[in-house]
């Protein structure tokens, strides 16, 4: 019986796995983005080239800082016009952030056009060649989740492309065309956490309690991160590339709630690894100790959230000030009181998105222990089989 049960599992499984499959094959024809693209409209190509000679007879050097422009000559190594040659240009703004300095023999995505006769003009350097060295990393990513997770590593694989998927062409391009981004944002997440927790925990009670204890968990995340942002009075303009984007002619975007949406996805993922632990935990309590009570199951969920807690609110103090110790040390630099980097709006923000996501994390572990511990002592209730009436025959041929 047991067998027959597994192989129930393994098929619905793979009928969900397939769906989801599907799902990301579908989105990758999807196309919701009614931006125009002004340089796929107007020729423009994008392709590996290779510098061969450099001319820096423009450029100008103050310090650590070069403007002007680099004169490149380039060989294309990709595309329609590989093998061919011709002049590019690398302007130099004098900002280290944007700007990019070659050498012969780099590497460098170039941007041009094809003239009247298919010969390459106008070319542009847009940056180092960094294309081939990413697909290697993803390569390798997957090799090593396959090797070391096997089968499971193929569902996380999966969720991973279909929240790419899912991010890159359903919720940015719904970002951009004015949609409430909490509620957009909200609904992705909400997607994804259904889709990482049945694919990694499958169709199981241990998937549905990590569903479970992840969206109680995000929905603690969203109710402080709208009220605290009021009250910190946070714009969502502190985000990167914030007023470039407005500028760009997104006048009517409302970055405050895009920010908020970013708090919330950006702590999702943690907090489903928490849930996907606890969940995980009370399944292997329960497989060892068949008898237990539910409380004391509970109660064994919760001891084991306690110590995961403990190390995942430090993940994201980790992981998000790292984004900003320059910033930080701009600010210790310049002799600035604690009280006043405290007070400046980017640091406030930066300590909202950090506890904001922590106290999620806090009550994910309780809350899954909670709904793990209901799931698992849950008994469907039994109809009694009613006593059949006593017939005058029947009591005739008792006496």
């Amino acid at each position: 019986m047991r067998s027959s049960l597994r192989q129930k599992l393994l098929s619905r499984d793979s009928l969900f796995c397939a769906f989801f499959a599907t799902l990301c094959v579908a989105l990758c024809f999807v196309d919701i983005n009614r931006f125009e693209e002004p340089e796929a409209q107007s020729g423009l190509l994008h392709e590996r080239a290779r510098v061969l000679s450099v001319d820096n007879s423009t450029v100008r050097q103050n310090l650590m800082l070069r403007s002007g422009a680099q004169r490149l000559e380039v060989e294309l190594l990709s595309g329609p016009d590989k093998g061919k040659q011709l002049t590019a240009d690398n302007i130099l703004t004098g900002q280290l952030a944007l700007d990019e300095y070659f050498q012969p023999g780099d590497d460098l995505l170039l941007q041009y056009s094809s003239g009247p006769q298919g010969k390459p003009i106008a070319g542009v350097a847009r940056g180092h060649y960094r294309v081939q060295g990413e697909v290697l990393m993803c390569v390798l990513f997957v090799v090593l989740l396959l090797l070391v997770a096997g089968s499971t590593g193929a569902k996380a694989l999966l969720s991973f492309a279909f929240s790419a998927l899912l991010i890159w062409k359903i919720m940015i391009p719904l970002f951009l065309d004015g949609k409430n981004p909490i509620m957009i944002g909200m609904g992705v997440v909400l997607l994804l956490t259904a889709c990482i927790c049945f694919l990694v925990g499958g169709l199981t009670r241990r998937g549905l309690a990590s569903f479970l204890g992840s969206v109680l968990g995000l929905a603690v995340t969203c109710i402080l991160a709208l009220v605290f942002t009021d009250a910190f009075r946070i714009n969502g303009a502190v985000r990167p590339f914030s007023e470039t984007l407005l500028y760009s002619g997104f006048f009517e975007l409302k970055l405050t709630p895009i920010f908020i949406a970013a708090v919330v996805i950006g702590c999702s993922g943690a907090m489903m690894d928490l849930s996907m632990d606890i969940a995980s935990a009370m399944h292997e309590i329960k497989e060892k100790s068949p008898g237990i009570g539910r409380w004391e199951h509970i109660r064994s969920g919760l001891s084991v959230g306690r110590a995961v807690t403990g190390t995942m609110t430090t993940t994201l103090l980790l992981a998000y000030s790292s984004s900003y110790i320059t910033m930080l040390m701009l600010f210790t630099s310049q002799g600035m009181p604690l009280a006043r980097i405290a007070n400046i709006n980017y640091v406030a923000a930066e300590f909202l998105n950090i506890m904001v996501g922590s106290f999620g994390l806090v009550t994910v572990a309780p809350f899954t222990a909670l709904v793990s511990g209901f799931i698992w002592h849950y008994r469907m209730p039994t109809t009694q089989p009613q006593a059949e009436p006593v017939t005058q025959a029947s009591e005739a041929q008792t006496a």
